[in-house]
């Protein structure tokens, strides 16, 4: 397994951390805390020394009743940072929905696209297809940011992601997109209450039967201070924990906040199933 983008062939063999770079004054759990772009060009090196394997960043918050960035100031915010992570010797990943910023973006050399929103804006699929080895990760929200938590209702939630990933992953294809280029997210969290969520972990070979790479995205979630009580900056076990379960169900990728303690965590699990300690 392979994922093909821009400047790396990635190794899928093994599981994948992507660290989150959120250039953003109001994500959900650390808003602010790298909206400048000395801090979150900072904040890339310290991920690349955590030993993280993707960085990926964002400049609009995804999280409930976000309000949208307007195109001028996503792109002011993620274009320097993304400069500075090309740099660092990494796969770089810009998490974005516009067309505008994904060539923006993809002319500079990132490696990878992340939408959540599956390509689905106009003009969103010709923009990754025209970059013939980009990669791309499409992921299932069900609404928009502002309003995806307002009691979403599904008969069959592992069915019907299943559903929208398998249609968009075609529609990615058609439009020139080759398949190992593209990665598949379920969206824990997005237009999801957390029976949904976990339902989707525990069914998760339903989706990995699609025959593409998944991701998950469990870092922090809200599913998980529900299942534990703890507040968002103190979910830092709970992530962990449902990364490797999201791994030991056959996730390729985990995208997380924690990058050293989910690194590691997963370094363990390995030795544990291969029954010896990798050379590092």
């Amino acid at each position: 397994m392979q994922w093909q983008t821009s400047r790396f062939g990635i190794d899928l063999t093994r599981p994948r951390v992507m660290g989150i770079v959120n250039v953003t004054p109001d994500s959900f759990s650390d808003g602010g805390r790298h909206a400048t772009e000395a801090a979150a060009m900072a904040h890339c090196e310290t991920l690349v020394g955590e030993g993280v394997d993707i960085l990926d960043i964002g400049g609009e918050s995804t999280r409930p009743g976000a309000s949208t960035p307007d195109l001028e100031q996503e792109i002011a915010r993620v274009l320097p940072v993304l400069r500075h992570a090309l740099t660092l010797g990494v796969p770089v990943s810009v998490d974005t929905s516009r067309p505008e910023l994904m060539r923006a973006a993809l002319d500079l050399g990132a490696d990878i696209v992340n939408d959540v929103r599956a390509l689905q804006r106009p003009g969103a699929l010709a923009a990754v297809a025209a970059f013939p080895s980009a990669g791309v990760c499409l992921m299932h929200m069900r609404g928009e940011p502002g309003s995806m938590q307002t009691a979403p209702v599904y008969g069959d939630v592992v069915h019907e992601v299943r559903e929208f990933l398998a249609a968009r992953a075609q529609a990615a294809m058609a439009a020139g997109i080759s398949r190992e280029r593209i990665v598949l997210d379920p969206g824990i969290g997005f237009g999801k209450t957390p029976d949904h969520n976990l339902l989707l972990l525990a069914r998760q070979a339903e989706l990995l039967a699609l025959g593409w790479p998944l991701l998950a995205g469990w870092s922090r979630k809200s599913t998980l201070g529900a299942i534990t009580g703890r507040a968002v900056n103190e979910r830092l076990s709970a992530s962990i924990a449902a990364a490797l379960a999201a791994v030991h169900r056959g996730a390729a990728i985990v995208r997380v906040h924690d990058v050293a303690a989910t690194v590691d965590a997963i370094k363990v699990w390995r030795a544990a199933g291969a029954g010896r300690v990798e050379a590092q």
